[in-house]
């Protein structure tokens, strides 16, 4: 049975966007986390990682000094770890929560912490949502190949039709 749904596309194809508007539309209690974007002016400057508890950290940043670091950001993985790992405890003690992971990409997969508890959420009782980074990495194409997952890919063109399709999928048995 398909229970893990993976969203994913190149980066700003709106795949964080497309979890909150799923989000507003189904009535399920969520535990997990989003990534927000920082912005100054027209440019991206950083990311914020955000719980459904309302507990938020910057955790990557153009001006942060770190060894971790992806493009232009350096990564906090320290901040990253005390947002991610608690939001996801907190789902997998309710299994009839729906654990939303925003994102599994270059990131976050830093934290082999993060790592450990995305493999217990995919294997708990719980519905996952995830976005999820789209080009290969051997973790990611672990999680991709599941039996018990299914992956959609975002184009700005199929937004609205995957929004329906993830909605019937996501509906409580």
């Amino acid at each position: 049975m398909v229970k893990n749904f993976l969203i994913t596309g190149p980066p700003g194809c709106g795949k964080t966007t497309l979890i909150k508007e799923i989000l507003k539309e189904i009535k399920i209690k969520t535990k997990g986390f989003l990534t927000e974007e920082i912005r100054k002016g027209n440019s991206r400057v950083g990311f914020e990682i955000v719980s459904f508890e309302k507990k938020r950290k910057i955790f990557a940043h153009k001006n942060f000094k770190s060894p971790f670091g992806v493009s232009k950001y350096k990564i906090d993985l320290k901040a990253f770890e005390e947002v991610a790992l608690k939001a996801l405890g907190e789902g997998l003690k309710d299994p009839r929560a729906l654990i939303v992971i925003d994102e599994i990409g270059k990131m976050e997969l830093f934290s082999k912490k993060f790592q450990k508890l995305v493999i217990r959420a995919f294997n708990a009782p719980n519905k996952v949502l995830a976005t999820i980074m789209l080009k290969p990495h051997p973790f990611c194409d672990k999680l991709k190949k599941r039996k018990d997952t299914q992956v959609f890919h975002l184009i700005k063109e199929n937004f609205f039709g995957l929004k329906k399709e993830i909605i019937n999928c996501l509906k409580i048995d």
